[in-house]
């Protein structure tokens, strides 16, 4: 054993600290390899510790939420990777409630929904955890979560805390200032509007699933969309064709093709599904297919909504 994995065990328990931990079963892609160190934590008390240690140690950190958007390599990831569990949710006054990190997007939705509260409503069906949310700016149709976010609780590597306004989240398309320094969202206040009727809601909510059930392959494994939609700042996409990357990739013909376990979905190109043998090799082949595809063709260059993670 390792001084860092002994200082996880004396910290949080030996049943609670897994060496060569699958990851597979933790994404919805159901692919890749193992960590290194696999920590489950329940709080955000917990999430800082573990950083500070890792920090100690020299070892390097990976945050696993939901384990959607993501693609694991199949070497799987060096390090610590830290799988946030629990979470809970409550108002801070009449206009915000405030969910831990690892509250999933659906648990923030029921709350927010069961108690009136209107503003998330139509996220239902929205995979993975606030703290990915956050990470990633997640969209819905146009709307991003960043636009509902009121402020958020970060963590920097070293465990040290801060609170950072909506405004200087540097929330973008997918993007946020996650991305760039590194740190950890531990928790997310919401703005929302009291004394909602909860029925209106969850109509909006059952709306939102169906047309999702509709027009995504939600019966296969996949991680969601893989592609960010075209910048029009950046690219210029032939007209008659929408812009959107499953758009691109539809009309360069490869809606339905197939590498080894992976195919673009046929219900929406710009999904990839897991048949149940794929390997993230074959899907990583699968995306760069797609992307070089369209860029022959098209001329637009995809940049990845999924975000790579470990050796592949």
């Amino acid at each position: 054993m390792s001084a860092f994995t002994a200082a996880l065990v004396a910290r949080f328990g030996a049943e609670r600290v897994r060496v060569q931990a699958p990851l597979a079963p933790l994404t919805t892609f159901k692919v890749g390899g193992p960590a290194d160190v696999l920590l489950e934590t329940q709080a955000s008390d917990e999430i800082v510790d573990a950083l500070k240690l890792a920090h100690a140690h020299g070892v390097a950190v990976t945050m696993l939420g939901g384990g959607s958007n993501v693609l694991i390599g199949d070497k799987g990831i060096r390090g610590l990777v830290i799988h946030p569990r629990s979470g809970a949710v409550h108002p801070v006054g009449d206009t915000l409630v405030r969910a831990d990190a690892a509250v999933t997007i659906n648990g923030l939705v029921r709350w927010t929904i069961n108690r009136g509260y209107a503003g998330l409503e139509a996220w239902a069906g929205t995979p993975g955890t606030v703290g990915g949310a956050v990470f990633g700016n997640a969209h819905w149709k146009q709307h991003n979560i960043g636009d509902l976010v009121e402020s958020v609780r970060l963590a920097r590597r070293d465990g040290t805390l801060l609170q950072a306004p909506a405004g200087r989240m540097e929330f973008d398309y997918d993007d946020s200032r996650l991305k760039r320094t590194g740190e950890v969202a531990l928790w997310a206040a919401f703005r929302v509007t009291p004394g909602q009727d909860p029925a209106a809601l969850r109509a909006v909510a059952r709306e939102s699933l169906h047309f999702r059930k509709k027009t995504q392959p939600l019966e296969s494994p996949s991680a969601g969309c893989i592609f960010m939609n075209p910048d029009p700042a950046r690219d210029t996409v032939p007209a008659g064709i929408p812009p959107s990357a499953g758009a691109l990739v539809d009309r360069a013909g490869l809606k339905g093709v197939a590498l080894g376990g992976a195919r673009v979905s046929p219900t929406h190109a710009n999904f990839i599904i897991n048949d149940g043998t794929a390997t993230a090799a074959d899907i990583k082949a699968l995306v760069e297919r797609c992307r070089n595809a369209v860029e022959e063709r098209f001329g637009v260059s995809l940049r990845d909504e999924i975000m790579c993670l470990g050796d592949f």
